[in-house]
C-alpha cells in the first residue's frame, strides 16, 4: 500500500477542529483513520459494486427461494473440505445434497423444486449444514445467516427452521419521523409480564406499547432480540445474528409489534451486539467451518477474556459482509428505526477496556492500542447506514470518552448521534451508597450532569438494566429498600423513609432528564420505581422467574403508591415534549449552592429549581431569570398526584424584576419546599 494512498484529507476537518481543540495535535491520526475508511468504501465499490449491494448479502447468503421455487444454498467456510446440507426435506441424509466449492471459499447448492412446483424445503422445516473438515471430523452447523432457529423444551441445543410462511406480515405503517428529543424506553420482551414465565413479543405488542404511548417515550430501545441460546446473558452472547429470538414468538409477531409502535408515532432501536459472539459452535458461529478463526480472530485475539466469548476480526472482507448485511436486514426486514451499538469500548481498543482506568488524557485514543479494523468498522457502519437512512439513529455505549466519537464521518468522526452518558448512573449509585442525603454534593452532582463535549449529543439517565442487575438494585430499592414491602400503601401516611425515597426518586429523574444530555433514558418499570432487581433464571438460583418480571401489576392499583411515581414520569415527558429542553442547548446554570442543597438553572426557557434540603424551606429565595415576563408552574414533584406534599399554589403568577442576579438581567422570588 503507498502511503499516499492514505492521504485523503478529511472534507470537514475544520468543523471538528473548531469544536474540538484538543484534537488538533492528532490531526494526523484523524486524517489517516479517514483515510482507511475512504479506501475500505472505495474497495467496496471496485469489488461488489458498491456498499449498497455489498450489504444486501443476506439476499443471496443462507438460504433463498427463487421465483421459481428453487432453492439456493450458500455459504462462506473457507477452512472447510465439503459442505452438504441434511433435514427433514431428505430424511436427515447426511450426503445426498453436497455443496458446490467456488472461489474465495464459497459454496454452494442448488435444490429444484418438487414435481408439484412447491420448494423442496417446507416452511418449518429443520436443516443443518454438514461440514467436514481437513482433519477428517464431521460437523453439524446452524447456517449463520439462518432467520429462525428453536430450541426443543429437553434439548440444549438450538435447531435451525427454515422460516419461508406462506402469509408473510405486512408492514402497514410508515416510520414515523425522528423525534427532535429522544425519550427512550429500554425494554426487554421476556420480562415485559408481572407473571413468571417468559413473556411474548404478543404481550409486549397489546400490554406495554399502551403504557410506552402514554408515558410519553418516543423511542423503544430492544434488548435481547438477536438469538442468544442463553437467556441469561441478557441477549449479549448472540448465537444467530439474523434470527429474531423464538422464546418470544415467530418473526412476524415482531414484525408486528415494531408496525403497532410504528402507528403509535414511536420508533424503535435494535440492541446490536457486533462487539463480540458466543462461543457456543453447535448453534452458533464459532468454529462453522472447522478452524478457530473464520468470523473471528484466531488464537487470544480472538477471545474476550472477562466475556468469555469470540471477538470478531473486523479486517476479514467476509467479517464486514455479515456485519454490514445485518444491520441491512435488520432495518429492511423488521423495520427498525436504528440502533444501540453494545461494547463499543471493547470494540475500539486491544485491550477492550479491560483494566484502563480512561483519565481524558488523549493520547489514550490514539496510538496501538486502538483497533483501528473495528473503528473503521464503526465509520462504515454509520455512514453507510445514514447514507442509505436518512434517518436512522446510532447510539454507542462508550465509557472510554473517545474523541469525536458522535461527529460525522465527514468532519473525522466516528458518525454516531448519540453516546450514553454512561458516567451519571454511575454517579447516582456511588451517591446513594456512600452519602446520607444531607452531605450530598450539589457542585459535584451538577458537573457530572454537564461534563460532556460540546456539540456531542448526549442519552442521559438515572439508571438502566445495567444497574438493576442481580448484585445491584434499582434506585427506588436503594432509595427505601424493604420499607417498599411493608409501607407502600396510599391508604397509609407515608413514613420517612417512603416519604424521601419518593421525593428523591423524581427529583433525580428530572434534574437528569433536563440536566444531562440530549436524550433521555428509562429501563422498563423503573419509571414506577420498580422494586428489587434483576435476575434470569439460572443453575444458581434454581432456575426462578422471580427476578425477571416487571410487576406492572404494582402501578395499575391506586392502594399503592407506584402510580404517583408513574403519574410523574408521564407528565416529565410530556412537559418536555411541549418545551423541548432536550432538543435545546446546554443548560444556563445559575445556581449550586452546596449550603442550602439548592440547583437553579435555564433551558429552553424553562426555569429548573430544585431543593434537595432533606429539611430545609425558603420562603422567599432569590432565582436568577434570562428573559423577563410572566412565569407559572408547569411541573411540580411536590404535587399531590405525584406522592408529594402540594405545598405550592398553581395559580400563583410569578414575575421578574429588573434586578441583576448571578450575571442575569432579571430575577424573582420563589418559595422553595424541601423534597
Amino acid at each position: 500500500m503507498a502511503e499516499s494512498e492514505y492521504n485523503v484529507s478529511v472534507p470537514h476537518m475544520n468543523s471538528l477542529l473548531q469544536m474540538d481543540p484538543y484534537l488538533k495535535p492528532f490531526e494526523n491520526d484523524v486524517q489517516r483513520r479517514y483515510g482507511l475508511f475512504k479506501k475500505q468504501l472505495t474497495l467496496l465499490e471496485e469489488a461488489e459494486g458498491g456498499f449498497d449491494q455489498f450489504t444486501r448479502s443476506y439476499k443471496s447468503y443462507g438460504v433463498q427461494r427463487m421465483p421459481d421455487n428453487s432453492l439456493v444454498f450458500k455459504e462462506w467456510a473457507p477452512a472447510a473440505e465439503a459442505l452438504f446440507l441434511t433435514g427433514d426435506f431428505n430424511g436427515w441424509d447426511n450426503f445426498s445434497h453436497p455443496y458446490t466449492k467456488k472461489e474465495f471459499g464459497k459454496w454452494e447448492l442448488h435444490i429444484p423444486p418438487k414435481e408439484d412446483k412447491t420448494p423442496a424445503v417446507t416452511h418449518n422445516s429443520k436443516l443443518k449444514v454438514v461440514v467436514h473438515t481437513r482433519a477428517g471430523e464431521r460437523l453439524y452447523r446452524i447456517s449463520p445467516w439462518a432467520k429462525y432457529v428453536t430450541r426443543h423444551e429437553k434439548s440444549v441445543i438450538y435447531d435451525w427452521v427454515h422460516w419461508d410462511p406462506p402469509q408473510p406480515y405486512i408492514h402497514k405503517h410508515p416510520r414515523p419521523q425522528k423525534p427532535r428529543s429522544l425519550r427512550i424506553y429500554e425494554s426487554h420482551v421476556g420480562i415485559a409480564s408481572p407473571e413468571g414465565k417468559v413473556a411474548s413479543y404478543s404481550n409486549f405488542t397489546h400490554n406495554v406499547l399502551p403504557r410506552i404511548k402514554d408515558l410519553g417515550y418516543n423511542c423503544i430501545q430492544l434488548m435481547a432480540i438477536m438469538e442468544h441460546a442463553y437467556y441469561a446473558s441478557f441477549g449479549y452472547q448472540v448465537t444467530s445474528f439474523f434470527a429474531a429470538s423464538s422464546r418470544f414468538g415467530t418473526p412476524e409477531e415482531l414484525k408486528e409489534l415494531i408496525d403497532v409502535a410504528h402507528s403509535l408515532g414511536i420508533i424503535v432501536l435494535l440492541d446490536a451486539v457486533h462487539s463480540h459472539a458466543s462461543k457456543n459452535t453447535e448453534d452458533g458461529l464459532n468454529q462453522f467451518d472447522g478452524s478457530d478463526s473464520c468470523f473471528f480472530h484466531s488464537g487470544p485475539r480472538g477471545e474476550h477474556s472477562l466475556w468469555d466469548s469470540k471477538l470478531f476480526n473486523y479486517s476479514s472482507w467476509e467479517v464486514l459482509r455479515f456485519l454490514l448485511s445485518n444491520l441491512r436486514w435488520w432495518l429492511e426486514e423488521y423495520r427498525f428505526d436504528g440502533f444501540r451499538f453494545d461494547g463499543v469500548t471493547s470494540m475500539l481498543y486491544h485491550h477492550h477496556g479491560i483494566g484502563s482506568g480512561f483519565s481524558g488524557d488523549y493520547a489514550e485514543y490514539f496510538g496501538l492500542q486502538v483497533d483501528e479494523d473495528a473503528l473503521v468498522y464503526l465509520m462504515l457502519a454509520n455512514h453507510i447506514l445514514h447514507t442509505l437512512y436518512e434517518d436512522c439513529i446510532t447510539i454507542a455505549e462508550e465509557v472510554s470518552g473517545m474523541p469525536n466519537l458522535c461527529c460525522p464521518v465527514q468532519e473525522g468522526g466516528l458518525g454516531f448521534d448519540y453516546r450514553l452518558a454512561m458516567a451519571i448512573p454511575d454517579k447516582w449509585i456511588q451517591i446513594l451508597k456512600e452519602f446520607k442525603d444531607e452531605d450530598w454534593d450539589m457542585g459535584n452532582i451538577v458537573h457530572t450532569m454537564t461534563n460532556r463535549r460540546y456539540g456531542e449529543k448526549c442519552i442521559a439517565y438515572a439508571e438502566s438494566h445495567d444497574q438493576a442487575l442481580v448484585g445491584d438494585k434499582t434506585l427506588a430499592f436503594w432509595l427505601m429498600d424493604k420499607e417498599m414491602y411493608t409501607s407502600m400503601s396510599a391508604l397509609i401516611p407515608m413514613n420517612s423513609v417512603i416519604d424521601r425515597g419518593i421525593q428523591l426518586h423524581k427529583m433525580i429523574r428530572l434534574l437528569t432528564h433536563s440536566l444531562g444530555g440530549e436524550g433521555y433514558l428509562n429501563f422498563m418499570g423503573n419509571e414506577f420505581g420498580h422494586p428489587e432487581w434483576l435476575d434470569f433464571p439460572r443453575v444458581g438460583n434454581n432456575e426462578s422467574y422471580h427476578y425477571a418480571r416487571r410487576q406492572f401489576n404494582l402501578v395499575d392499583t391506586d392502594r399503592l403508591r407506584y402510580w404517583q411515581l408513574y403519574a410523574f414520569d408521564r407528565d416529565m415527558n410530556r412537559t418536555e415534549d411541549k418545551y423541548g429542553w432536550l432538543a435545546a442547548p446546554p443548560a444556563n446554570i445559575s445556581v449550586k449552592h452546596q449550603g442550602d442543597k439548592v440547583i437553579v438553572f435555564e433551558r429552553a426557557n424553562v426555569i429548573f429549581i430544585f431543593n434537595f434540603h432533606p429539611t430545609n424551606s425558603y420562603s422567599s429565595y432569590r432565582v436568577a431569570v434570562g428573559p423577563p415576563g410572566k412565569y407559572k408552574i408547569k411541573l411540580d414533584s411536590d404535587g399531590i398526584q405525584y406522592g408529594g406534599h402540594g405545598r405550592l399554589d398553581h395559580n400563583t403568577e410569578f414575575f421578574t424584576e429588573p434586578m441583576e442576579f448571578k450575571n442575569l438581567p432579571n430575577s424573582m422570588l420563589l418559595q422553595l419546599h424541601y423534597g
